[in-house]
């Protein structure tokens, strides 16, 4: 049982591409794909500012009807409206939001491929969707999503919070929000995307 979540940083009709998500295991060129996905995390200084530093276990895609998370790419908002972000990354008195949880997400092995699934019949929103809206000249914004799993290992249904607020996900401090509910609710990070967004008027 997984849970994901969607969060803005001042740097989804949200559809998940069912059956995209792979795990990593040790083969050849997972290793490179997951140091690749580490090294982006923290050029974008995903890692060390929003989570910390983690060994993924699964890509997680990401897809919006007309748009695809690829780990860092740039999305025009209007196109993610359907299913996460501080002023600025230069003023990030609002990092971070939180924009979506949802839970009830199952690692399945159809065709003998394990896959990340369930987005759409399955799995229960914790937090509802809250679409993009970086305002107006305040450059790009990152939007991380997170697979997150229970530190011990059930495969119980999971009982997550709620965060108090989107804003800092409820806590009074910037930039713990992720790190501090995930140590809540007893998860960890086991994989992760992320995109850019910024809204069309920046001059």
């Amino acid at each position: 049982m997984c849970a994901l979540a969607g969060l803005a940083v001042a740097s989804p009709l949200l559809l998940a591409t069912e059956g995209q998500q792979q795990p990593l295991v040790p083969a050849l060129g997972r290793a490179a794909v997951a140091s690749d996905l580490i090294s982006e995390l923290k050029a974008a200084e995903i890692i060390p500012n929003v989570i910390d530093a983690f060994t993924p276990l699964l890509t997680l895609s990401i897809a919006w009807e007309n748009a695809t998370a690829e780990v860092g790419n740039t999305i025009d908002p209007s196109k993610m409206q359907d299913a996460p972000n501080a002023p600025s990354r230069d003023n990030p008195k609002w990092s971070e939001i939180c924009h979506w949880i949802a839970t009830g997400v199952h690692l399945t092995h159809p065709d003998d491929e394990p896959q990340l699934s369930g987005f759409h019949t399955e799995a229960v929103e914790v937090m509802p969707y809250k679409p993009p809206g970086p305002p107006p000249k305040t450059g790009k914004h990152r939007y991380v999503f997170v697979a997150l799993a229970p530190k011990n290992g059930t495969t119980e249904k999971l009982s997550l919070s709620k965060p108090g607020d989107r804003q800092h996900w409820g806590y009074e401090e910037k930039g713990v929000g992720l790190k501090r509910w995930a140590g809540e609710n007893g998860l960890e990070v086991i994989g992760a995307n992320f995109v850019y967004a910024q809204n069309r008027k920046q001059s």
